[in-house]
């Protein structure tokens, strides 16, 4: 008896990262800043540009910043949790940006896990069994142009 409940729990622990999902998803920034939610959070003051992207000439750089963000997967598709954490992170650049004096975040990487992806329309974004997460790091600026 000892010996089966043994095995058994043996067996449950090597099937276990069997059921651990990373599954990455690209997500473009457009289709973020353009969802409902996105326009009462997002207040237009902070402008937002990928590395790689066209970006209006910046006169003053003000620091850079990393920001990490989570959000529940259960009963969401990997796009919808995904937009859900970008949104977050953008959230949380566009604060910063506020606090600084600052009007864009430029040059923004996805760098999940530390690994810098650049893609002038598209953010990097990983799906997992139970949550959806995304990091995002970028230069807050004063951009030419923008009051």
């Amino acid at each position: 008896m000892k010996k089966a409940m043994l095995l058994s729990l043996l067996a449950l622990t090597v099937s276990s990262p069997a059921l651990a999902r990373d599954t990455v998803t690209m997500i473009p920034l457009a289709s973020v800043l353009s969802m409902p939610q996105a326009q009462g959070k997002l207040d237009g003051t902070v402008k937002f540009y990928l590395a790689g992207a066209k970006t209006p000439e910046v006169t003053k750089e003000l620091g850079e910043d990393v920001s990490n963000k989570k959000t529940s997967g259960v009963g969401k598709s990997d796009e919808e949790g995904c937009k859900w954490a970008i949104l977050s992170a953008l959230i949380s650049l566009q604060e910063g940006a506020q606090k600084r004096g600052a009007n864009a975040v430029v040059n923004i990487v996805s760098y999940y896990k530390r690994n810098e992806l650049q893609n002038a329309s598209e953010i990097e974004c990983h799906a997992g069994t139970f949550a959806v997460g995304v990091t995002l790091k970028g230069t807050y600026a004063k951009v030419a142009g923008k009051k």
